[in-house]
């Protein structure tokens, strides 16, 4: 079976001429289905380029980018938002929610945006993820009414809610308490368990680290230890 994502040489250069600044540096990794895989490394050291790179946000300088076996460098605008939207989802230190809208029209606005409406099915879907979440009694909150931890968890329902081969984590827990955080790694190890969901996941915090079965270090623009196994 091949990869879920595979990426070689890839290099990123922000800045033409004298002022280029290149971040990446022929990086090379893959991840396979199933994995629930921590990547680690210094501020500095290529970690949100190469996450923002993995999520279709923005395109290498050089080098190769599949997933699912297709081509996202080859691939248009358009063609990549609809690749995004449906085999992709994010999970972001600081949550982004809609502070008017409540716990599930947060998780089901992917959904809505894709189809153009909200469907008897996405609310459903997301009911049952904000239960999964724990959030049961938080269903119809406005989100700005829920805790930090709350809220976070309604952000990775968000995240699942179309479904994704992989979900991108960038210091999910890193505004949360330690039982906070806590409480969002056991969920996101419930949802790599149950569902086979592949997550990435930044973190500069070692318990974290310590949850995923397999490390992936990144410095100077370049994977420096790739370690562990699903």
């Amino acid at each position: 079976m091949s990869a879920l994502v595979e990426v070689a040489g890839l290099v990123k250069t922000y800045g033409t001429g004298g002022a280029a600044t290149p971040v990446l540096r022929g990086l090379s990794m893959t991840l396979e289905r199933g994995e629930m895989t921590a990547l680690l490394g210094p501020s500095g050291s290529g970690k949100s380029t190469l996450l923002t790179i993995l999520g279709t946000l923005m395109k290498p300088t050089a080098g190769s980018h599949r997933m699912l076996g297709q081509d996202l460098v080859a691939a248009g605008d358009s063609e990549l938002t609809e690749f995004r939207n449906r085999h992709i989802g994010f999970v972001f230190q600081f949550h982004n929610l809609l502070p008017d809208f409540t716990a599930l029209e947060n998780v089901i606005f992917p959904t809505a945006v894709r189809d153009g409406r909200e469907t008897t099915a996405a609310r459903a879907r997301g009911r049952d993820l904000l239960v999964r979440m724990g959030l049961a009694d938080r269903i119809d909150f406005p989100s700005a009414n829920l805790s930090g931890g709350q809220k976070q968890n309604v952000a990775v329902a968000r995240a699942l809610m179309n479904s994704p081969e992989l979900v991108l984590a960038d210091e999910p827990t890193g505004n949360l308490d330690r039982a906070s955080a806590a409480q969002v790694m056991a969920l996101i190890a419930q949802i790599n368990r149950d569902e086979g969901t592949t997550f990435l996941i930044s973190t500069h915090d070692e318990r974290i680290a310590g949850l995923c079965r397999r490390r992936i270090t990144v410095a100077d623009g370049m994977v420096a230890d790739a370690s562990g196994g699903g």
